[in-house]
């Protein structure tokens, strides 16, 4: 049983749905736990303790959230060999870039030496039922790439 954290920000509540249904379809086979930015403090030091990591974060302009900031130049004291780190959140077409917040973090995960998955998985504003059903495909996949 690998040892899964969940770690999210979320402005409108988007991506606090998308955190919320990975966890619902993956913590009976996993030990999982759920932590906000705003409201579950966190070191980055403390990612060391999970096998699989999935970050998520909601995204507007060209930069990541004040919520995530800290937290992701704590990241450059913390070696991710060996873990799994996948990235989701909801993001929003009307700016240049989608969802940049979430390509910064996996570019983080990288250089700090830890296999980012290969998708990441971008929502458009809030999650419908089959966006919902795609965050479950999403944690399927995550998880298969963990277990190998």
């Amino acid at each position: 049983m690998a040892r899964i954290l969940v770690l999210y920000a979320s402005l409108t509540g988007s991506t606090e749905m998308m955190a919320e249904a990975i966890v619902e379809h993956i913590q009976d086979r996993h030990d999982t736990v759920l932590k906000t930015f705003d409201f579950d403090p966190i070191e980055a030091k403390e990612l060391k303790a999970f096998d699989g990591i999935l970050i998520g974060s909601y995204s507007w302009d060209d930069d990541i959230p004040f919520e995530v900031d800290g937290f992701h130049d704590d990241m450059d004291e913390v070696d991710l060999t060996g873990k799994l780190v996948g990235v989701f959140g909801s993001c929003d077409s009307y700016y240049d870039i989608y969802g940049p917040a979430l390509d910064t973090m996996a570019m983080k995960a990288e250089k700090q030496n830890g296999k980012v998955y290969e998708e990441k998985l971008k929502i458009e504003l809030e999650p419908d039922n089959k966006d919902i059903e795609h965050c479950k495909q999403f944690a399927d996949g995550f998880l298969s790439e963990l277990t190998k």
